[in-house]
């Protein structure tokens, strides 16, 4: 089981406008920002779920993105996850996949890609 993911980031307040809108259908919030660092959580709650950090790297090197990596975030429903889509390119985003079903699943795998401000890759995919 995964406890928390950490996003590395260049520009904590880009990202942060980025995250705010992106999570905010996936229903999650962010928990607290200060000193390079950022965190989102299910609601909002800073105890509950996986946890998402967004950080300044420790290295001071830059923040970049890994080729072929890419983290899923189940949504709840089809809406969220095209609300998921539009609302990270509005605020940043570009476009990696329009939301669609995806394959010959049963229930269908209905999912929308999109890359952050720092070439990070996110899916928000739904089940059924």
């Amino acid at each position: 089981m995964i406890g928390y993911v950490t996003i590395g980031s260049n520009d904590i307040a880009r990202s942060c406008a980025f995250f705010d809108a992106a999570f905010e259908p996936l229903g999650y919030k962010r928990t607290f920002e200060g000193g390079g660092w950022a965190g989102y959580g299910p609601g909002g709650d800073k105890d509950q779920g996986l946890q998402i950090y967004l950080a300044t790297p420790e290295n001071g090197q830059p923040a970049t993105f890994g080729n072929g990596s890419m983290l899923a975030f189940e949504a709840p429903s089809r809406a969220a996850v095209e609300a998921f889509h539009a609302l990270a390119l509005a605020n940043g985003g570009k476009n990696e996949g329009a939301p669609g079903v995806r394959g010959e699943s049963d229930p269908p795998f209905y999912g929308a890609y999109a890359r952050d401000p720092e070439g990070n890759k996110f899916c928000a995919y739904f089940k059924g």
